[in-house]
């Protein structure tokens, strides 16, 4: 049996990033390390969200990992999406070039690509991480100015 999703997030909509059990799991583990703190997706999706809403992120394997909140929610065209959004979405070298490419890709893969698709560009931030060891590369702080 797999983790369940704790108590107090429970009543929350659950989703994973991507569509490859591979990539859920890149991507949640950047948002783990704090690297990845926006995402986008078609207008029309399902998993639209509105500031302030939480939402339980899975893996690949549909294993609850985390809790993020969206901060921002903006609606924009795809050729107008800019460099700093592409580097909050944390991927490849995050740059603006490199953001294009994986989701031309994507969407691609979806039937849904084209220049001038409008796109829901969400910000969040991480609440809370589920496990029993802090994600790699983290830090504990042992005792003060440790």
């Amino acid at each position: 049996m797999g983790k369940r999703i704790p108590e107090p997030y429970r009543h929350l909509r659950t989703f994973a990033f991507g569509d490859s059990p591979a990539l859920a799991d890149e991507l949640v583990e950047l948002v783990i390390k704090g690297i990845k703190t926006a995402t986008c997706s078609t207008e029309d999706e399902p998993n639209t969200s509105t500031p302030g809403e939480r939402w339980v992120v899975l893996d690949g394997r549909g294993e609850p990992r985390c809790v993020i909140e969206s901060v921002d929610v903006t609606y924009r065209r795809f050729n107008e999406v800019d460099a700093a959004f592409a580097y909050e979405e944390g991927e490849g070298d995050r740059s603006l070039a490199y953001w294009r490419r994986a989701h031309q890709s994507y969407f691609g893969r979806l039937g849904r690509y084209s220049d001038d698709m409008m796109l829901m560009c969400e910000r969040f931030r991480l609440v809370e991480v589920f496990g029993d060891s802090p994600p790699e590369g983290s830090f504990e702080l042992t005792e003060p100015g440790g």
